[in-house]
């Protein structure tokens, strides 16, 4: 269903790295990038797409690179090359927007934070990373989804990992509780489950209105149930769903919290940065966790790891065609 891309008016399925191969050519990205750039009126685009269609093209290649060795390396190391992977490819991703990134050393901090000392009986559920004022982290949620305003809130990985619909069998495996609901495609719309109705404590009315002012351009429902036109574009905008690559579904979480709205690319970023750093400096506890396997922490960090090795570049081929 989203496995799409639309070029020269023909549908091309989503093949993982084979889909980014038009990238790895130097004319292609500057003609890409000139696109990029008259779309947002930006001056002397053609000039700025030639000078920026290498940086564009390398960044691409060096995260496919550390994903690459991600996958042939042992877990001890895959959230660092994984973090590092994200990292260059959002970095080709802000290119599209911003010209002239980066344009301080400001922009290149990771932009979040997280305790430099695990506390004794750590767990992984209940840690925290905080929002910093620079860094990448607050400029591309600003520059690609036009958020604002986050220095200083801070997110448990809890609720993250509860952001992740791949996981959702996980939790309910382990934890007794759906995280997800899948939408049905029937047509060119979507259903959601009445079920979903509970979870939210509302009625079909009030659901209706609170669900279509989640998204950027809003939603029309149709008159009975909670049926709506399927939108290839609810991935590179702000909506309140997420995408199930391994069902190859739309899905909505089931829980209100704080960070319903954040884009999965967040996510993934915030759950990478933290296991990066743990995997670096809490080397007692990292090797104790893949040894010994002693809580809830190793499946679903493992599980984790596992996805976002496929979910990471495919979220950034959904940006950059959207």
């Amino acid at each position: 269903m989203i496995f799409l891309k639309k070029v020269n008016n023909l549908i091309t399925p989503y093949k993982d790295w084979k889909s980014f191969s038009c990238f790895f050519s130097a004319e292609y990205c500057q003609k890409y990038l000139k696109m990029c750039y008259q779309k947002r009126n930006i001056d002397n685009a053609e000039q700025k797409s030639y000078e920026n269609g290498y940086a564009f093209l390398y960044y691409l290649e060096h995260g496919q690179i550390y994903y690459d060795q991600a996958k042939k390396s042992p877990l001890i190391l895959k959230p660092i090359l994984l973090f590092y992977g994200l990292v260059h490819l959002i970095k080709a991703c802000i290119l599209t927007i911003d010209p002239s990134y980066p344009e301080t050393t400001a922009v290149l901090a990771h932009g979040v934070s997280t305790r430099k000392r695990k506390k004794q009986n750590y767990l992984f559920f209940h840690d925290e990373v905080k929002f910093q004022k620079n860094g990448l982290f607050p400029f591309m949620s600003e520059k690609m989804f036009h958020m604002k305003q986050l220095e200083g809130e801070k997110v448990i990985m809890e609720e993250l990992l509860m952001l992740v619909p791949e996981l959702d069998e996980l939790f309910y495996i382990m934890e007794g509780k759906k995280t997800f609901a899948g939408l049905m495609k029937q047509d060119n719309n979507l259903i959601i489950p009445e079920s979903v109705l509970d979870s939210f404590h509302m009625t079909e009315s009030r659901f209706k209105d609170y669900f279509a002012t989640k998204f950027k351009n809003g939603v029309e429902f149709s008159n009975e149930g909670l049926s709506f036109q399927l939108n290839n574009s609810f991935l590179s905008e702000m909506s309140p769903l997420f995408y199930n690559l391994e069902d190859d579904r739309y899905s909505i979480p089931l829980s209100k919290g704080n960070f319903l709205h954040f884009p999965e690319l967040l996510v993934h970023y915030l759950l990478l940065y933290n296991l990066s750093m743990i995997a670096r400096y809490e080397t007692e506890w990292w090797s104790e966790l893949t040894k010994m396997m002693p809580n809830r922490d190793y499946p679903f960090i493992h599980s984790f790891i596992e996805i976002t090795m496929n979910k990471g570049p495919f979220l950034i081929f959904q940006y950059l065609m959207g």
